[in-house]
């Protein structure tokens, strides 16, 4: 099957933990995305070649929807059978993937992401990795960002 297509999400279980945020896929597979999100008020622009994989929560924030943009490894197969859905996009591209979040490649092998978790009707997270490092993102309001109600993780990228 091809690897290059536009896949449906599923819905799939999420836990929020002290230390990262768990995904359970449809197939009972788990995955944790390691470290305190970094807060986002605005556009997050990922670095070239990286992974970037966006949660939805629903307002319960024990079940989500989880995308992969422009993920060309993961056979369509395999996307279906864990409920992880995949959005391919061109240079130039861009697709509000759900209400309130839109992923476009402004070029250079970069993604960027632009969420509003009120529109969203739930929390926005964005995981952004490689073989080397792991960075986590949540989009939040300017004014959580301002009153300091979301922790920072100092790990850096290399």
């Amino acid at each position: 099957m091809s690897a290059r297509n536009d896949v449906p999400p599923s819905t799939v279980g999420v836990e929020l933990l002290e230390h990262g945020v768990e995904v359970e896929y449809t197939d009972g597979r788990t995955t944790l995305y390691r470290g305190v999100p970094e807060p986002v008020t605005d556009t997050l622009t990922t670095p070239p070649k990286k992974e970037t994989h966006v949660l939805v929560t629903d307002p319960t924030e024990t079940e989500g929807v989880m995308l992969y943009v422009n993920d060309l490894k993961t056979h369509d197969d395999i996307l279906e059978a864990t409920g992880v859905g995949r959005v391919v996009l061109d240079d130039g591209e861009e697709e509000e993937i759900f209400p309130g979040v839109t992923v476009r490649r402004p070029g250079g092998m970069r993604t960027e992401v632009e969420a509003d978790p009120e529109i969203a009707r739930g929390r926005v997270f964005v995981f952004v990795e490689d073989d080397w490092s792991e960075r986590s993102y949540e989009f939040v309001g300017e004014e959580s960002e301002k009153t300091g109600d979301s922790e920072t993780d100092e790990r850096t990228d290399a």
